[in-house]
């Protein structure tokens, strides 16, 4: 998993409440066998490509301005719906490697964890003061800074988030869940081992069936 520490970006405003995963990505190209990494020509599909295939030029994410933002300003609820992973793997693969938003969908929040995008928690008048500032001026970036837990806006303005601490440390280390805990083996295996003097009929293999 790559490393998120400090993200510098111009961001694309897409406030709308309650994107679901479905919107994100269907399910359908999931189970395509389309690889992970060219999921991103499928986010946000129907708001993307008109019925004939041709791009719609009033989404936001088609406008040159945002087309290569990897940064992402949205409404309340973000990732709502199902559970799907490919939701975050999709954005991934457009290029976004953090969302900014009131709130997020819990399955999904979790999710962008073990995978490496930062989803951000904000309250709404600090994401919209910050889509109207990139509305204003796109080529102004964004900056996001995980070893500070700092948003500035072109404006300059330090935003304070907070991201929980074992989750704060998986990204900044590109770390998932299984990786984080292999980085405490040495504890894991001392722990095993006085368990081991003190209940040893636990480690036994092939304990006696009793009749």
């Amino acid at each position: 998993m790559t490393p998120f520490t400090r993200l510098q970006s111009n961001a694309a405003p897409l406030m709308r409440d309650n994107i679901d995963t479905d919107l994100i990505i269907r399910v359908e190209p999931l189970f395509s066998g389309v690889p992970r990494q060219e999921l991103g020509r499928y986010c946000f599909e129907s708001l993307r490509y008109r019925a004939d295939g041709s791009e719609d030029p009033d989404f936001v994410l088609n406008q040159a301005p945002y087309r290569d933002a990897r940064i992402l300003l949205a409404g309340a609820n973000f990732g709502c719906g199902s559970s799907r992973e490919g939701a975050v793997w999709a954005l991934m693969a457009m290029g976004v490697r953090c969302v900014i938003a009131p709130g997020f969908g819990d399955i999904f929040y979790g999710n962008c964890f073990q995978n490496g995008l930062l989803p951000v928690r904000l309250p709404r008048a600090e994401v919209e003061r910050l889509a109207a500032q990139v509305r204003n001026d796109p080529a102004q970036p964004l900056t996001v800074d995980l070893e500070q837990c700092m948003v500035a806006g072109p404006d300059g303005r330090p935003l304070a988030f907070e991201i929980a601490a074992l989750r704060r440390e998986a990204l900044l280390e590109g770390l998932d869940a299984i990786a984080q805990t292999l980085r405490r083996s040495e504890l894991i295996d001392a722990f095993q081992a006085r368990d081991a003097t003190r209940r040893p009929w636990i480690y036994r293999v092939g304990h006696p069936t009793h009749s």
